[in-house]
């Protein structure tokens, strides 16, 4: 079967029939359900990368994964068992887990398996096994050919800044674009005049030209899904951008349909350049069909084995969390007054800061509660263009704070000037700015310091601004947002965060809501190590939102009547903790009255030492530091680490997170979680019949759980599923980073973010009553799909009797210890300062 060009273009437009089998609308809906999902660098939001495995069992969807696409999905036996002799699984683990799977008359065979079977790699995965025989039949790399091209040309349309021209005629469309180019520019993209005429008709459908590629229908889905998943990463960012145009400041109108059209021209046009006028389909020369994409996986011995590894890992680590908690000296329940009271976000870089205020300040409460603290809004800083969401990412606001009387203005640098790109003010500039900027960077290598470049988390919002928090009857709307919030809007917002945290009565003089942030530099996935509550942003805004409504005196007045009572002497104030550089700032002090002005002097003296601490227990973690210096001297250079344009990894951010508990501070207050626990404040007393817990379960499964599993599946497999080392990153377009100028884009983690990282399921925690917490679960089907299909892990701490519950099989079953003792150590400090791997679950003294 041959093809002549010159008469292709009049045969395929006379072509009326439809297949029966090719479903063009279906295909592109899996395409985008399969393709990873993550958005631009701006809104970098953590989630689960194998999303569209998650209707199935945690291991059956991540097989099915492996088989399909290819991915690792687990650590390989070699590292399983180089664990094992490290003591990190324990044979009581695998022994327990082999009698869970197998009963105990099998035993000794399977951890045999374990321990000393060799076993084959496993085939080559399905995917791309249709279009490899372009290569086998052909002798031809199409890919080489055809996606250098089509990434350069897909970025600059896509491009949010970095290019000095903008794409010409962007605002028509993707491929209007790409067409109206083609009609009237003396060169371009093609080389031949098939794929050019086939563009310009418009009206070319993806059939058609699949019927010049392929040849056979039943073939092009898999064809389809071969040569979109041999770019994943730019495919996937289409259909993110047609999904949420929103997520691009300069919106762009593309499509994966069109994407899909444009390269499928130019693969027909790189064939007719290499083979010229005549050449038959692939099916044609195509010898055995490939493997469907979509057929049964069923498992292997080498699978089993792999799963009762995973299993027996997990229960090592779950083991020993859960006997520190059913088994620590918990406090005597004795009632004392609160020096003051600070709620963080629930992040686990939060653990570890806690920590070291409560040890400073016995005296003092901390509770744990998502960054956003139950305000969500978009904002707009003051001269900004853009409206920033400040909130959960499946959140979609309708309040807009805008910022107002902000002094000063942005500090810039002066090289970054737009009259750079000009022909002779550019020259000009090189010539005097450019040298000074090269001896700027020279220093930089022996002083790093805070640049206007850097990306501070203290620059988010100006500190001394005032915010349009309350609404003004009769005010206009804008862009269909109201501005600020009515007073009733604010009294279920403070009533719905303190309830949920057991923040009711008992209140201190002093109330600190602390957001969070990050500062770095020459970092392209700065918002990953922002707030993902707020979006991936600081919670600077927040936290004085809340502030100012839980300060109100109407709105205090209308939650007495619903059960809270704050005293007049109590004041919230706001703050920001960045976590990169251990500092803090808060906000409207001016408005504390004169004693807690005093007071607030000496409770910053216990934040400023609990900094210092903290900076130090994180240092254990960075080779270029010495953890025996004083904390002073460490936090120092943690700050001056914090800016260095030649440090790959500003700080660890989520990295080893495993745990989320939700309870009352008192189940947590006396382990040592080695900042692996994502910390929810939850008092059942307050939540009888769990509706605040449906509330914290529907944010914790799928934002604890993202945060997990994208550490976990780029730990597994850092060069599909995540993003390789960061070295050689090239940011494209301010939308992603790839591999040097023509790669694909990297849609995960980078090792640097992963190196220390174990791979385990999260494990959520929650105390209550086992039949209230299942009843919870259950109502809610999207929560409860992360648990019954094992994405996360579930226990429930009973609080009357300190039983412990798993989820297993849609019900909670009393929990089987392995018998451990958690030790106490007596200097913590010690094994901080010797110790750079995870650290076990330890007793500390309150």
């Amino acid at each position: 079967m041959t093809h002549n060009y010159l008469n292709d273009i009049n045969e395929i437009m006379k072509s009326t029939s439809k297949s029966i089998h090719f479903d063009e609308n279906k295909v592109l809906h899996d395409l985008k359900h399969y393709l990873p999902a993550q958005a631009p660098l701006k809104d970098f939001i953590h989630h689960n990368t194998l999303h569209a495995f998650q209707h199935e069992k945690f291991f059956d969807g991540t097989r099915h994964a492996s088989e399909m696409l290819g991915y690792k999905v687990s650590l390989s036996l070699e590292e399983y068992r180089k664990l094992y002799a490290e003591n990190r699984i324990s044979n009581e683990a695998i022994e327990k887990t082999i009698t869970e799977e197998y009963g105990t008359a099998d035993l000794g065979i399977w951890k045999k398996k374990m321990l000393e079977e060799k076993y084959k790699h496993p085939e080559l995965p399905r995917i791309g096994m249709l279009r490899a025989n372009w290569k086998k039949h052909y002798k031809i790399d199409l890919d080489s050919l055809v996606q250098p091209t089509m990434f350069r040309i897909v970025c600059s349309y896509l491009d949010q800044g970095i290019s000095i021209w903008n794409f010409p005629l962007w605002e028509k469309g993707f491929l209007t674009s790409i067409r109206e180019m083609e009609k009237n520019s003396l060169f371009g993209f093609f080389k031949n005049d098939r794929a050019k005429k086939l563009l310009i008709d418009g009206r070319v459908e993806l059939e058609q030209l699949l019927k010049i590629l392929v040849g056979d229908e039943k073939y092009y889905e898999q064809y389809l899904f071969d040569q979109q998943f041999s770019h994943q990463g730019w495919s996937g960012m289409v259909a993110a951008v047609e999904q949420q145009p929103e997520t691009l400041l300069d919106k762009k109108n593309i499509t994966l349909h069109d994407f899909i059209l444009f390269e499928l021209l130019l693969e027909i046009d790189a064939l007719d350049t290499h083979f010229g006028k005549v050449w038959a389909p692939l099916a044609i020369q195509m010898g055995h069909p490939p493997k469907s994409l979509f057929a049964e996986t069923p498992e292997t011995e080498l699978t089993k084995v792999t799963v009762l590894w995973q299993k027996a890992l997990e229960r090592t680590y779950y083991n020993r969390v859960l006997s520190g908690l059913k088994y620590q000296n918990k406090d005597n329940g004795m009632k004392t007054e609160k020096s003051f009271q600070a709620a963080f976000c629930i992040d686990d870089r939060e653990c570890s800061f806690r920590r070291y205020i409560e040890k400073e300040a016995p005296d003092c409460e901390t509770f744990g509660t998502p960054g956003f603290f139950g305000v969500e809004f978009f904002f707009q800083p003051q001269n900004g263009k853009f409206y920033t969401k400040l909130c959960p990412a499946p959140v979609t606001p309708k309040y807009l704070i805008k910022e107002i009387g902000k002094g000063g203005k942005l500090k810039t640098e002066a090289h970054f000037s737009k009259h750079s790109h000009n022909f002779y003010t550019g020259w000009l500039i090189t010539q005097t700015l450019g040298f000074w900027s090269a001896f700027k960077l020279f220093l930089n290598i022996f002083r790093p310091t805070m640049s206007p470049a850097t990306a501070s988390s203290f620059r988010h919002m100006d500190a001394n601004a005032n915010l349009t928090i309350e609404h003004q009857h009769g005010a206009a709307t804008e862009n269909g947002l109201q501005i600020g919030y009515t007073i009733e809007e604010m009294v279920t917002r403070v009533e719905g965060v303190l309830k949920s945290i057991g923040l009711v009565k008992d209140f201190a003089s002093l109330v600190y809501i602390v957001g969070h942030g990050s500062s770095s530099v020459n970092n392209p996935h700065f918002a990953a190590y922002d707030c993902g509550a707020c979006s991936g942003r600081a919670g600077s805004v927040n936290a004085r939102v809340l502030c100012h409504m839980a300060n109100h005196k109407e709105v205090r007045q209308a939650l007495a009547l619903r059960g809270i009572t704050i005293p007049d002497s109590t004041q919230f104030v706001g703050g920001l903790h960045d976590t990169t550089r251990d500092e803090i700032i808060f906000f409207d002090l001016n408005a504390l009255s004169a004693s807690n002005v005093e007071a607030h002097a000496n409770y910053r003296k216990v934040f400023d030492k609990a900094l210092d601490n903290n900076s130090k227990e994180r240092s254990r973690r960075f080779y270029s530091i010495a953890t025996e210096q004083s904390a002073e001297r460490i936090h120092k250079k943690i700050k001056t680490r914090s800016v260095s344009l030649f440090e790959p990894r500003p700080e660890l951010n989520h990295a080893t997170n495993s745990l989320c508990i939700v309870g009352r501070r008192e189940l947590t207050k006396g382990l040592f979680l080695d900042r692996r626990s994502f910390l929810n404040s939850y008092d059942y007393r307050v939540d009888p019949e769990g509706k605040f817990l449906l509330n914290i379960l529907k944010a914790a499964a799928p934002v604890c759980g993202g945060i997990n599993l994208e550490y976990y599946f780029s730990r597994v497999d850092n060069q599909k599923l995540g993003a390789g080392t960061k070295l050689p990153h090239n940011v494209m377009g301010l939308i992603g980073v790839a591999n040097g100028i023509d790669g694909d884009l990297r849609p995960g983690l980078p090792s640097q973010m992963i190196e220390v990282h174990d791979p385990v399921r999260l494990l959520i925690i929650v105390e209550h009553l086992p039949e209230v917490v299942l009843n919870t679960i259950k109502q809610n089907e999207a929560t409860y799909e992360w648990f019954k299909n094992e994405w996360v892990n579930l226990a429930v701490v009973n609080p009357e009797t300190n039983d412990v519950f798993i989820f297993q099989n849609g019900s909670l079953v009393p929990y089987d210890f392995i018998p451990e003792e958690i030790e106490t150590p007596s200097d913590l400090n010690q094994i901080l300062e010797k110790e750079h791997e995870n650290i076990p679950v330890y007793h500390i003294h309150n």
